[in-house]
């Protein structure tokens, strides 16, 4: 692995380009363009305000840029530097905002989700959209295609379902939910189906057409709290729902019922899954050595820890932190789940088990690998390209698993560089790795690709 030097970001806010070309990055009120092969910057824009969300648009030309403080957009263009759009929402106020498929319209959501605005970068017009809902995850989901986008509404103290074609925004579908306080939804990656999940009091999900048409109705029980994540596969074959209850459940898409509970065990007893623990080291000097660390930055380089995983031995037991139950939003159940990019492998993590990575073999639904954190696991996800998987735990290393075994990388940066984030590089061959500050890109060799 190669790492580049590391550069100052604000608020966690760097992103690749969807063509991966690009990489941009905001200090504060300025927008930094970088080439992602040679990190050299071609465009430094600079903004009304400090810049609190960016996002590319699909085809990589624009670039989005929100200071909701103030209301305000701005838009970049790559091609056309001279070019630019401000868009002033004024005292509706704005909380939210995001480009449609074709990167050529703009969806703002003002304050207490009056309405989403729609903005023309074409012909400069604007559309209105009434009763969005304030859901907990997301209330907009648009299909892969780009053709369609759903909405979630409130009106009269009842969920609906909007669908809109994108191409003219003219509604196509509208029709009622059978929800109490619908949480979120998701188009399944080809497009065909919308899944649609009830607030956490309540364990139900609703699978409907393109066309609104109800397919089937899932509920795995009742009286306690229900889902906490769902996510498809990239296939659409299955549907895996995270709940409270620390279990997956897997849906396949012929008759939408369980083919698979997954339970997230504080024991592991079988042999044949792969523990990896990660042990720590500290560095060791003795008299005479010559490579003590010298300069402003010593005491951090000396007291830097290495890490190496080791296969531990069943039956091994995990590390679990018990729930405050005075609290609200416990921490306990599913939080987080992901299929890799080939349907083989799904990843998960389990909130009161926070230092723990489980991921399951797809085919024949069991637990394949463990990985045991010494730190809280912060973030994780799959390389696009491949099954495999980077980790991190706001430590200043970053994990890499792959059928083949996993390896733990220190961020070799003067300073210490604790990792809060990542994102993979769309052909798979980098990682940016973000800190509270800073970040810096991971380059993986041709070699480690091929693997």
């Amino acid at each position: 692995m190669n790492f580049s030097e590391v550069f100052k970001v604000s608020s966690q806010l760097c992103r690749f380009s969807p063509d991966g070309r690009y990489l941009a990055s905001c200090v504060q009120y300025r927008l930094v363009v970088r080439d992602v092969s040679t990190l050299q910057i071609l465009q430094l824009y600079t903004c009304l305000d400090q810049i609190q969300h960016v996002e590319w648009s699909a085809d990589s030309l624009f670039i989005l840029c929100a200071m909701y403080k103030r209301g305000l957009i701005q838009v970049w263009s790559l091609e056309q530097p001279d070019w630019h759009c401000k868009i002033d929402e004024g005292s509706a106020g704005l909380v939210a905002s995001f480009w449609s498929p074709d990167g050529r319209h703009i969806l703002n959501t003002t304050e207490f989700h009056l309405r989403i605005t729609v903005w023309s970068l074409c012909t400069k017009s604007v559309s209105y959209i009434k009763y969005p809902k304030a859901c907990q995850q997301a209330g907009v989901a648009f299909t892969k295609d780009g053709r369609h986008m759903a909405l979630a509404e409130r009106r009269d103290c009842q969920d609906y379902i909007s669908i809109f074609v994108c191409s003219n925004w003219q509604l196509l579908r509208h029709f009622g939910t059978e929800t109490q306080d619908l949480a979120g939804i998701d188009w399944s990656p080809n497009g065909c189906v919308l899944a649609v999940w009830d607030t956490c009091l309540q364990f139900k999900v609703l699978l409907y057409s393109l066309d609104g048409r109800l397919l089937s109705t899932y509920s795995a029980y009742e009286w306690s709290l229900g889902i906490k994540s769902i996510t498809w596969s990239p296939s659409s074959q299955f549907l895996a729902i995270g709940s409270y209850d620390e279990k997956v459940r897997i849906l396949n898409h012929v008759t939408w019922k369980p083919i698979a509970e997954l339970e997230h065990l504080a024991t592991i007893n079988d042999p044949k899954i792969v523990v990896y623990k990660e042990m720590e080291t500290c560095r060791v000097f003795r008299d005479g050595d010559t490579s003590l660390p010298t300069g402003p930055n010593a005491t951090s380089s000396l007291f830097n820890t290495r890490s190496k995983y080791e296969i531990s031995p069943s039956p091994f037991s995990l590390r679990i932190i018990k729930p405050d139950p005075d609290r609200a939003n416990p921490k306990i159940g599913v939080g987080a789940l992901a299929f890799s990019p080939d349907n083989r492998y799904l990843a998960t993590k389990n909130d009161n088990m926070p230092h723990t990575i489980w991921i399951w073999d797809v085919q024949k639904m069991k637990l394949f690998v463990v990985l045991e954190q010494v730190m809280e696991v912060r973030f994780f996800q799959w390389d696009p390209r491949q099954s495999r998987l980077a980790i991190c735990t706001g430590s200043s290393k970053v994990y890499l698993w792959s059928p083949t075994g996993s390896v733990s990388v220190q961020v070799p940066t003067q300073d210490s560089f604790h990792v809060l984030s990542l994102s993979w590089h769309t052909d798979g061959n980098a990682l940016l790795l973000v800190s509270k500050d800073h970040f810096c890109l991971c380059y993986l060799e041709a070699e480690e690709n091929e693997k």
